[in-house]
């Protein structure tokens, strides 16, 4: 091999095409497990290799995890293969883009450069409190509802202005409140400066649209587009993407319609199959090489998807060992399914075979609900576990440390401050609140006023310190100087962990030390908004102690990772599929039909050695005893690579 093409080694042949087309439109279709994040990384190191600045090229993906591990492997490649290099690429989430570009452009869009970002918690909050004011009972309707009916129509690019209008006329009185609570919903974030995870992705695409100014700098900016998992991008995501790129179209997607598995969300498989449409000149190169499953694996994963209509045609293959049969085991209910699960890994886990670690084991399920059955499982046989989702930023204390810092740096923000005014308790009730917020402070009694007065100055001094601090200490300030350190440490041994906690949180923090002038907690404050249900991964695996546990997730949350060993439970049919939301026979149940195949494919990719599928005979879903049967997925794996599990002869006898 030539010695400039000495970054190019260990790329396949398709690999290296694709990593060697750097001008026009490109679309990878990338199968699972076929290193697309390796081709990424390499086709950006060439680029920059051929004399193109590291940061002309932009690279976007969809998670924290995905753009942390493109970026160390990008820097790993630049420091071997393109030495003395000191740029470097942008690369990050398309949610971390939007802040980059909000923040760049605030004062267009009436924010500060402090603004806050509201996860999906609080959001809903806040929603809820507006329903409340204008007299509509929660309980009635479901706020968390109405947010996830403004977030698809924002994913839609659809504004409060579009919403307004098509609902004024209509007859849906459902439509109506939505408008109603949205209005109201739009003016208190703009009051209190701050944008939603949806506003993050739309104001930016519309500074993009509707400014040219503002688009012909980030097109001159980024010369070179890369975008990940493009199969799972919106309307917005879709729009931004062509925006930024409509001058040079120097555009390279990465995807596989086979792993979109996001429709409820947004997502828009026709984003991937119209992109020879959008750019007809595009190069498309298939990536079928799979580098993580057995053969049997893939030959269950290719058969199963075969059987969906919207869809390229591909069809994976691998150099690996054929690997052991998948296993079925076919369970009384889902506890003697758990009872299999933990029996089963125990074994596996057994010191004599040395096959594996805890953490080349997950279990996959559809619906949350199916952990509990399995969690008590694992308590039973003292296995330790974890369960992906619960995310270490949306602990309680967590949010209330955090919700210091954004309170100082964006007084503005009355959510935080009715969060932390009364943490540690500081005797401040409801009724002297709404006075502070009505700007009647100094109707209140002089004790009252000096309290608050207290309070404020806190906050001042956390800006101080915010601003001259290194952000791990500044954590360590806030704790101390709030009283959140005394009101823990006096209190219960849950109060401790809190604590506890807390003090991760600053050890976690020691990353963002190296920005100064207050950017170290303006981009710890941004990830946490931005923390997806993979990141308590990262976190983990950044502490000095990597938790060892078996991970128990759902099949949404395991896209992008891969075990050794992998449970898919609960493979019951209107469990796994899912019962249809359309109307039969309608073109939507076909599609649904489709992503729930496309989801059990996913799940199936997952893993590199051992697959153990199984499903009950019963099992009780919100106090209701079901019977079930199996799931229609089981059927369409070839039976001379399926085994089954605890085969006994004699007699099964069902209670019912």
């Amino acid at each position: 091999m030539a010695t400039d093409e000495q970054h190019l080694k260990g790329l396949n042949k398709e690999q290296k095409e694709a990593a060697l087309y750097t001008k026009g439109p490109l679309l990878i279709v990338a199968g699972a497990g076929a290193g697309k994040t390796k081709t990424i990384t390499h086709r950006i190191v060439n680029l920059i290799k051929e004399g193109v600045s590291p940061d002309k090229i932009l690279a976007v993906t969809f998670t924290n995890k995905a753009a942390k591990e493109m970026r160390e492997r990008i820097l790993e490649e630049i420091q071997k293969n393109a030495k003395g290099q000191d740029k470097i690429p942008f690369v990050s989430t398309f949610h971390s883009l939007g802040v980059y570009i909000i923040k760049e452009n605030a004062k267009l869009l009436g924010l500060t450069k402090y603004f806050t970002i509201l996860d999906e918690g609080d959001s809903i909050s806040l929603i809820k409190e507006i329903m409340k004011e204008i007299g509509l009972d929660p309980k009635q309707y479901d706020p968390k509802k109405i947010r996830n009916i403004i977030s698809r129509e924002k994913g839609k690019f659809v504004h409060l202005a579009d919403y307004l209008e098509r609902e004024e006329g209509g007859g849906n009185t459902l439509g109506k409140i939505v408008a109603q609570v949205w209005n109201l919903y739009e003016k208190r974030k703009m009051k209190e400066n701050s944008l939603d995870f949806d506003d993050l992705l739309l104001k930016a695409t519309k500074l993009l649209k509707e400014n040219e100014q503002i688009r012909k700098t980030y097109q001159e900016k980024w010369e070179y587009i890369h975008v990940d998992e493009y199969q799972d991008t919106n309307e917005v995501q879709y729009l931004m993407s062509k925006l930024l790129t409509d001058i040079k179209r120097n555009i390279c997607v990465v995807g596989d319609a086979d792993q979109n598995i996001y429709s409820w969300r947004g997502a828009n498989l026709k984003n991937i199959l119209s992109f020879e449409k959008d750019y007809p000149n595009a190069k498309i190169i298939l990536l079928e090489q799979n580098y993580r499953s057995s053969k049997n694996i893939l030959e269950a994963a290719n058969v199963v998807i075969k059987k969906n209509k919207y869809r390229p045609d591909k069809n994976l293959f691998t150099d690996n060992v054929e690997g052991e049969k998948i296993s079925l085991y076919e369970a009384l209910d889902e506890n003697g399914e758990a009872d299999f699960v933990a029996t089963k890994i125990l074994e596996i886990l057994d010191i004599e075979t040395k096959k594996a670690s805890f953490g080349d084991i997950a279990i996959l399920y559809r619906a949350n609900f199916q952990s509990r059955a399995l969690e008590e499982a694992m308590l039973r046989y003292n296995i330790s576990y974890q369960v992906l989702g619960v995310k270490f930023f949306e602990r309680r204390e967590i949010k209330d440390t955090l919700a210091y810092l954004r309170a100082a740096l964006n007084p503005d923000n009355l959510s935080d401050i009715k969060r932390i005014i009364n943490f540690p308790v500081r005797g401040i009730g409801k009724v002297t609140l709404m006075k502070i917020f009505t700007n009647q402070k100094e109707n209140l009694p002089i004790k009252m006023q000096i309290k608050i007065n207290n309070f404020y100055q806190t906050l001042e001094e956390i800006k101080e310190a915010i601003k001259t601090k290194k952000v791990s200490a500044v954590i360590k300030f806030v704790v101390k100087k709030s009283g959140i350190e005394t009101e823990l440490s006096s209190g219960t041994e849950e109060d401790m962990e809190r604590l506890e906690n807390i003090k991760e949180l600053a050890t976690l923090a020691l990353k963002y030390d190296n920005l100064a002038d207050g950017a170290g907690a303006e981009k710890l404050l941004e990830d946490a908004a931005l923390a997806s249900d993979q990141d308590s991964l990262i976190i983990n695996q950044e502490k000095k102690e990597t938790v060892s546990a078996i991970k128990l997730m759902t099949v949404h949350a395991s896209k992008g990772l891969e075990f050794k060993y992998v449970f898919i439970t609960g493979l019951e049919d209107g469990l796994f599929p899912a019962s249809a939301k359309a109307s039969a026979g309608s073109p939507h149940e076909e599609r649904d039909a489709e992503e729930e195949r496309r989801l059990f494919y996913v799940a199936l990719t997952r893993a590199k050695e051992k697959l153990f599928l199984s499903f009950a005979n019963f099992r009780t879903i919100f106090g209701s005893r079901n019977i079930n049967t199996p799931s229609e997925f089981i059927g369409d794996i070839p039976t001379d690579i399926l085994e089954k599990e605890g085969e006994t002869s004699g007699i099964k006898t069902i209670y019912l």
